[in-house]
């Protein structure tokens, strides 16, 4: 028989299993809730404010998965925030105070464009780009972030990373261009040249294309220029026109300058290829990372240089309209280097070349601080809008910050001004073009985490993998063929030759005939007419269009 106290102890323990049952019960519930939300499907769906917006982001294509919207303060993963694959080569802008996350938001974007079989060249500028060659740290706190950003697949992973140095004293694969290919508004730009010697320099880069002298680095810009201001050269100078000796002899001290601080190693041979920036590996889209090298000193230099790559692939690549997915994604960060001092002439280059290359398949990105450090022309060029919280301390910053909500769609969501600067790291107001070309309604994202190391793998590694690149055979050796400076210089000795020596005991006769008859030749008026004219048939061959660069 069964006392009272051990009925009692058995409905405790009865009561005691029933509650943990149901504990378990509802943890079950409330994991499957999340897993649901976090996969976008079943019963967990975008609702209210969040999901109006989020009606928007849901287009019919590929996309790229940015993150997901927040209202209140609040993230919901169901509400899915996306760029439309094929309306990357409408270009955009990533800006926002330097530690609000733009870089992780760029790191993801290469990401999925790589798995998404496009290529993408992106500037290093700080090096901590590295990490998109090997998989990412697996954590719970990444884990969590992920399954608030719907990233319900995220998992670590690396994806195929060039890493090339700007000229030879870098520690990746060195990457190279010709003076002659660079041009003389992109030079004046690195030079710090004012509009009448940038002018000047055009001058001296035609003159030097007629006569067939080979541009390839400083040094044979610079005996051209030493030429042209010499005794020797005046009447060369005379013949350009409109070209003082005082102007050309500032461009040679700029160039000067320019060689001593180590920019020789930039321009030279073999120059760069733009082929070899739209390759794939594995179905996978290849990353390529310039980063400074001993440029670091002058970015300046760094992004006029990634301004040349788009201008030569602009010459070479063919017109494909409009595509599903882009060719080839350029990244430009520390864009406002790019604009500032530039002269009238760049600027109306690049609102041109970004304006024109969306039908080469190219889609241009920059990334800054202020939306301000970006030309009107050329921002109203850009699609997609990600930007990151910004720091109104200054009467100048509260101007930049109301500029900047004037450029977008108006919300009954959101006070932007406010809400520009009440955002967290990671997090950003976006809006970007439809599958039809309409701007998306204003959202306020969480950016999903990427899914490479957040970090840099080291110089080691770095240098490791440049040498057992591809790239290394084809780039890793300088090559100083004949250019301007030996032609110049043999020019010099032919006019200047050495004193003559006595004959040799036993040459004879009939050679020093031979002798006398080559020097009539030479100097033979016919003979002349004809060097000179091969000279300029040579040099017709350089035509230059964008930036004055030369067409391939």
């Amino acid at each position: 028989m069964t006392t009272p106290q051990e009925k009692a102890a058995a409905a405790r323990k009865a009561a005691e299993e029933a509650a943990r049952v149901a504990a378990e019960a509802a943890a079950a519930a409330e994991a499957a809730e999340k897993e649901a939300a976090a996969a976008g499907t079943g019963s967990a769906t975008a609702s209210g404010e969040a999901g109006e917006i989020a009606a928007g982001y849901a287009f019919d294509g590929p996309a790229l998965e940015l993150g997901t919207v927040m209202v209140d303060g609040a993230a919901d993963p169901a509400a899915r925030v996306r760029i439309p694959l094929r309306m990357m080569n409408r270009h955009g802008l990533v800006a926002g105070a330097t530690g609000t996350g733009k870089t992780k938001t760029l790191q993801g974007i290469a990401e999925q464009l790589s798995r998404a079989g496009v290529p993408v060249v992106m500037a290093d500028v700080k090096g901590d780009l590295s990490g998109l060659s090997e998989p990412g740290e697996d954590n719970e706190k990444i884990r969590g972030r992920a399954a608030e950003t719907g990233a319900s697949d995220w998992a670590p992973s690396g994806f195929p990373t060039e890493f090339v140095s700007l000229g030879t004293g870098g520690i990746g694969v060195p990457i190279r261009a010709t003076i002659t290919s660079f041009g003389p508004i992109l030079l004046s730009k690195v030079l710090g040249l004012n509009d009448t010697q940038e002018s000047t320099l055009g001058l001296i880069f035609h003159w030097a294309d007629q006569r067939g002298l080979a541009l390839l680095d400083l040094k044979d810009l610079r005996a051209v220029i030493t030429h042209l201001t010499s005794p020797e050269g005046k009447e060369d100078l005379k013949g350009i026109g409109g070209v003082s000796a005082q102007t050309a002899g500032v461009i040679l001290r700029a160039l000067v300058n320019l060689e001593a601080e180590g920019g020789d190693t930039f321009f030279g041979e073999p120059e760069l290829d733009p082929a070899d920036l739209l390759r794939t590996a594995g179905g996978q889209g290849v990353i390529t990372l310039f980063e400074l090298g001993q440029q670091a000193a002058r970015p300046v230099l760094f992004s006029t240089f990634l301004m040349w790559v788009l201008a030569d692939l602009f010459q070479t690549l063919p017109e494909v309209g409009d595509v599903d997915k882009p060719k080839l994604i350029f990244i430009f960060d520390e864009a406002h280097l790019l604009f500032a001092d530039a002269s009238k002439a760049f600027l109306q280059q690049v609102e041109q070349t970004v304006k024109l290359i969306r039908s080469k398949g190219v889609g241009v990105f920059f990334c800054t601080q202020l939306p301000t450090d970006i030309p009107n022309p050329v921002l109203s060029q850009l699609g997609a809008r990600i930007q990151h919280a910004l720091r109104a301390f200054t009467p100048d910053d509260q101007k930049a910050l109301a500029k900047t909500v004037r450029t977008y769609p108006k919300s009954t969501v959101y006070d932007l001004e406010e809400a520009l600067t009440s955002l967290g790291t990671g997090e950003a107001i976006v809006t970007v073009l439809s599958e039809k070309g309409a701007p998306t309604p204003v959202a306020w994202t969480k950016i999903a985490p990427p899914r490479s190391l957040m970090d840099t793998i080291g110089d080691d590694r770095i240098k490791s993998t440049a040498l057992s690149s591809a790239l290394q055979g084809k780039y890793g050796q300088s090559i100083d063929r004949e250019s301007a400076y030996e032609m110049l210089l043999a020019s010099v000795a032919a006019a200047n030759p050495a004193p003559e020596t006595p004959q040799a005991p036993g040459r004879s006769q009939a050679q020093q005939e031979e002798d006398s008859a080559a020097e009539r030749i030479m100097k033979n008026p016919a003979v002349k007419s004809f060097l000179r004219s091969a000279a300029s048939a040579a040099g017709r061959e350089i035509s230059r269009s964008i930036f004055g660069t030369r067409r391939r």
